[in-house]
């Protein structure tokens, strides 16, 4: 994953392990066409000069922002958030949430790993005041492949 950051420290950015950091001449690489890069880290000082480029970065998905934990004052943390293999899940209209849990050069193990783990991640960030069935059905797929469906009975734990 290729992290760069938007501050006005960027020797502590590139000690926490950035692959580029800076302010104006990032800004300028970036307004020059320059994405090569995979997620855009800020801190909130920075953001200010950030949205001249949100108009390059947007409609990429690139453009850090506060929901997503890509706008923060502890650059070492976010990029090693980042770095490790962070996976965001949101839920659509309609209250279905897909999460990419691996690639096909993984083996059984680790997608059966990676599984798991999403669904923690996605009980534990439960509402505390929902009540009954969280996960009402779960469907396992590749992409273009038909889904698999899986008991949720096990995960569904109060």
């Amino acid at each position: 994953v290729r992290v760069i950051v938007f501050t006005e420290n960027p020797e502590e950015a590139t000690a926490a392990g950035a692959d580029e950091a800076g302010l104006d001449d990032l800004i300028e690489k970036v307004e020059g066409g320059s994405t090569d890069f995979d997620v855009a880290i800020a801190t909130t000082s920075a953001m200010k000069s950030v949205r001249k480029v949100a108009r390059v970065l947007g409609p990429r998905g690139l453009m850090p922002n506060p929901k997503s934990g890509t706008v923060t004052d502890d650059i070492p943390a976010g990029i090693k958030e980042v770095k490790g293999g962070r996976v965001e899940f949101k839920m659509d209209k309609t209250a279905n949430v897909s999460v990419v849990v691996g690639k096909r050069s993984f083996t059984p193990e680790q997608l059966s790993e990676n599984a798991v783990a999403a669904i923690q991640a996605l009980n534990e960030a439960r509402p505390k005041v929902t009540t009954g069935k969280f996960i009402k059905s779960l469907t396992l797929s590749a992409t273009m492949s038909p889904g698999i469906s899986i008991d949720a009975a096990p995960y569904n734990k109060n």
